[in-house]
């Protein structure tokens, strides 16, 4: 695996001998797996703390669902869900926050409360102006693939070639990307999981993640109870699998197993308590 190093801030994360593990902290009512339970501000800074505690690398605060059919918020209702708890946070932990947003005024708010990392689900393509912003404030970005919206992008999504329309896609993102200004050692490719992707999409992407790699950036996966497990699960399951069943989470660990051993440098999960001795053992074996 080609290792990374990203330098920023106060921060260096070294990507590569040891997966990068970047909690999930959803501080909106109608995520997909955990919606409703970190939206107030107490539950959102204590779930905080448990992930750094539990082994996060990068904590992603977002406050906007991106589940699919999921309805965009106004900004200043996602500023007012998850400002405070950065400000709080950050006087409590010493880990990069990264906020994960599509509007440019969030991020710039978040950054300006001590976040560090943008995550933008669109790559730039929602709002514009995010590209710039990065830019100024030289922060690392995740740039996504996603095809069409999360209001549409479940909608029998298809591909003609589907590794190559996401390869082609995720470079482009990151040539635009670099042209307005941000480093390369500053950008992350999420192939985008579950984003308008059929269940033998994910599959597929997952097992030749290597195409993605072969970009020369970093890759970030986010398989973390994705709807694609539970429908795997319930193929021969007499009781349906829900997002937060223990075996939604078996399945969760099977799927970043995979995608660490096919060369993704960070892994995006819910419980990174369950996720950090099983990427200790992963890594111990990759790197043997």
């Amino acid at each position: 695996m080609q290792p990374f190093a990203l330098e920023f801030d106060r921060f260096l994360l070294e990507l590569g001998p040891e997966t990068c593990i970047m909690g999930i902290l959803n501080a909106t009512p109608d995520s997909f797996s955990d919606g409703g339970k970190f939206n107030t501000f107490e539950t959102a800074v204590n779930q905080g703390i448990k992930l750094v505690d539990d082994g996060a690398h990068i904590l992603d605060i977002g406050g906007e669902s991106s589940r699919p059919f999921a309805t965009p918020v106004s900004e200043q209702e996602e500023l007012d869900r998850v400002i405070p708890i950065i400000e709080n946070l950050l006087k409590r932990i010493d880990i990069p926050i990264s906020i994960d947003t599509v509007k440019s005024v969030v991020a710039r708010e978040a950054l300006n409360a001590g976040a560090a990392i943008i995550n933008d689900i669109s790559a730039f393509e929602k709002d514009p102006a995010m590209a710039d912003l990065a830019a100024q404030r030289n922060v690392p970005v995740v740039l996504m693939h996603m095809k069409g919206t999360p209001e549409t992008m479940q909608v029998n999504p298809n591909y003609n070639d589907l590794m190559l329309e996401i390869t082609t896609y995720l470079e482009s993102r990151a040539v635009y990307a670099m042209e307005k200004g941000i480093q390369k050692n500053n950008i992350i490719l999420d192939p985008g999981i579950g984003f308008g992707k059929t269940v033998e999409h994910n599959l597929v992407l997952i097992n030749h993640l290597e195409k993605i790699t072969t970009l020369g950036f970093p890759v970030l996966m986010g398989p973390s109870r994705k709807s694609f497990i539970q429908n795997i699960l319930n193929k021969n399951d007499k009781t349906p699998v829900g997002p937060d069943d223990i075996k939604t989470e078996y399945g969760t660990l099977g799927a970043v197993a995979a995608s660490i051993l096919n060369g993704a440098h960070v892994i995006r999960v819910h419980d990174v308590e369950k996720v950090k001795p099983f990427t200790r053992i992963i890594d111990s074996i990759r790197n043997a």
